[in-house]
């Protein structure tokens, strides 16, 4: 497995978990009313944003470089 396709995963996974943990966040927000989970959902949801800057970035940077 290439450098390549190692970061594509580990991207995908990481912006995954970043909205699904930033929705869950936020869903307990509605039901509980405290402030420190809506900024933790809102700054998951920004890691999750910056995780796609940065797959894009190294994209670009390895189009040169093989999946396998």
């Amino acid at each position: 497995m290439s450098l390549k396709a190692v970061h594509i995963l580990f991207v995908i996974c990481v912006v995954l978990l970043a909205f699904f943990c930033g929705a869950w966040l936020v869903n307990d927000y509605r039901s509980s009313g405290q402030t420190g989970e809506m900024v933790a959902g809102i700054a998951s949801f920004l890691a999750g944003a910056v995780m796609i800057w940065y797959g894009r970035i190294v994209l670009r940077k390895l189009k040169h470089i093989s999946y396998l």
